[in-house]
């Protein structure tokens, strides 16, 4: 056993500190990024949000409408080859969505199959499991690199430098950073495991772009400006799913409450999730999700201004014209107590 003293935070524990500005309006700043990779030839220059790969979230229908504000969507892992392969034969931007898979042998088997006839129109691919820590997963990320040499490779989830650098170094391109922050996981309260994700973002980073590697801040945010933050801490891209859940463009379920028009957003290892695709929760695990009903929000358009405006207007706030130079000129101050000043000790 061993405890860690350092002082880990959360986006709620900080916020970041205004700087003189050159800029006069939000309109100058540029929020699209190029972004190159350590083992891809892709070159990727739009917006680095990434609507989450859950179902209710990574639809094709969100892709289309995220598509037309620059931004990306990591598709969920349940829809059929034929699916995938007529979404993104009509793709004009090749990096407007992600492929998502785990590491099971038939959604590998799916994937294969998809590319043998996807043309090259399929350049984005997520590997995702909940659990980012293990030998097999990092043994699926060698095969894809050895199969696929110039897709970029996103996987995860991990919270710490080490696994970082190692997936990385496997042939990961980014590495998605996050365990337990997402609005509808409950990996913290059933298991005891997790990171703050603000303090998660900030060493991953570190450690990923030490090795031309790049990192997506996954789950915690819950407003515009979290997004601003994540940029600031060192996150390449960032992934929203409840920011981006309750919209048109979802999928789930959708009720009638009271009069109200309610929406289901739940997590992927919720009990909602693998009674659908999964027959049930399995005896030797328990789930680590749960589902809640939002009030129906319209389109998701006005929810991608907001989100940009208020990236914009951080960007502003410290000067940064571009969103490059988030990072280099955010300071973060502390608006919480340390444990030893709570708890009285010297």
């Amino acid at each position: 056993m061993h405890i860690e003293t350092d002082v880990k935070l959360d986006f709620k524990d900080v916020l970041i500190r205004p700087k003189r500005s050159t800029l006069t309006s939000r309109s100058e700043v540029d929020i699209t990024r190029e972004i190159k990779f350590r083992w891809s030839s892709e070159v990727f220059n739009s917006v680095p949000v990434i609507a989450a790969n859950m179902d209710t979230t990574g639809t094709f229908e969100m892709a289309r409408a995220l598509d037309a504000h620059g931004m990306m969507t990591a598709l969920h892992k349940h829809y059929g080859a034929d699916e995938y392969l007529n979404f993104f034969s009509s793709l004009e931007r090749k990096s407007a969505a992600f492929y998502s898979l785990g590491i099971g042998q038939r959604e590998w088997d799916q994937f294969e199959s998809v590319m043998q006839r996807a043309n090259g129109s399929i350049r984005y691919v997520c590997i995702d499991v909940a659990n980012g820590y293990t030998e097999a997963f990092v043994r699926f990320i060698e095969k894809m690199r050895a199969a696929y040499p110039d897709i970029v490779i996103m996987a995860g989830n991990v919270v710490t430098g080490d696994m970082t650098e190692e997936l990385v170094l496997a042939g990961a391109d980014i590495v998605k950073v996050g365990i337990g922050p997402g609005s509808v996981c409950t990996t913290r309260k059933m298991t005891g495991v997790g990171y703050p994700q603000l303090s998660a973002i900030i060493e991953c980073a570190d450690a990923a772009h030490g090795l031309r590697g790049r990192i997506c801040a996954d789950g915690g945010c819950t407003r515009p400006g979290d997004v601003a933050k994540a940029f600031g801490a060192g996150a390449d891209f960032v992934m929203l799913g409840g920011m981006f859940a309750g919209h048109n463009e979802c999928g789930g379920e959708v009720i009638e409450r009271d009069g109200i028009k309610m929406r289901a957003f739940y997590g992927m290892s919720s009990k909602a999730a693998m009674d659908k695709y999964s027959g049930g929760v399995a005896r030797y695990r328990a789930a680590e999700g749960k589902i809640v009903y939002l009030p129906d929000r319209g389109p998701v358009d006005q929810t991608c201004l907001d989100i940009l405006g208020g990236v914009r207007s951080a960007c502003t706030y410290v000067g940064a014209k571009r969103l490059k130079e988030l990072t280099m000129r955010t300071t973060f101050i502390r608006v919480t107590q340390q444990l030893n000043e709570v708890f009285g000790k010297s």
